[in-house]
């Protein structure tokens, strides 16, 4: 009988000692604090089909705090940052409280959104997609145009068409 009970304890202490060894160590997560005025710019961005690299270098422009940046002066009305990633470029431009006026946006070779790929496959359809070309520019007043510049191609033949983010073919 006391062997039982000197194995049952032995085994509870193993199980608990085990499952202690498994458990993650849990850290927060810093803050991310995007200026109220820039909420205008990520809400005409936001798309959930766009590539994840995308996404990710807007939130970074988006959260951008002029005002801690090292070359800020009162002085000057506005101010233009670049953010880089191999997949991409975003040249924003931000007024003196830190809102975006304006950006430009390129991304080569993204993934292209489910819609896009669907409408150039259906019209193209024995063509491969070797590369693309993801094109942004938006303005405060106008809101964001986006057009995805596609090369295609089928043997030795090569065709670029140019669509918008929902797969309509542009002129």
């Amino acid at each position: 009988m006391k062997t039982l009970k000197l194995l049952l304890i032995i085994s509870i202490l193993s199980i608990d000692f085990n499952l202690k060894s498994f458990a993650q160590e849990t850290k927060t997560l810093p803050e991310i604090t995007v200026s109220s005025s820039n909420y205008k710019y990520l809400n005409s961005m936001g798309d959930e089909s766009v590539a994840q690299p995308v996404n990710m270098l807007q939130m970074r422009a988006a959260t951008y705090d002029v005002k801690k940046s090292d070359f800020y002066e009162e002085d000057y009305d506005t101010y233009f940052v670049s953010f880089f990633i191999p997949d991409g470029k975003i040249l924003a431009e931000y007024d003196k409280d830190g809102k975006i006026i304006r950006t430009t946006e390129k991304f080569k070779n993204i993934a292209i959104p489910k819609d896009v790929a669907k409408s150039v496959t259906e019209r193209f359809p024995h063509w491969a997609i070797p590369k693309n070309v993801y094109y942004v520019h938006y303005s405060d007043a106008y809101g964001g145009k986006k057009m995805y510049k596609i090369t295609l191609e089928n043997g030795d033949k090569r065709l670029k068409v140019n669509t918008d983010e929902n797969g309509n073919f542009l002129k």
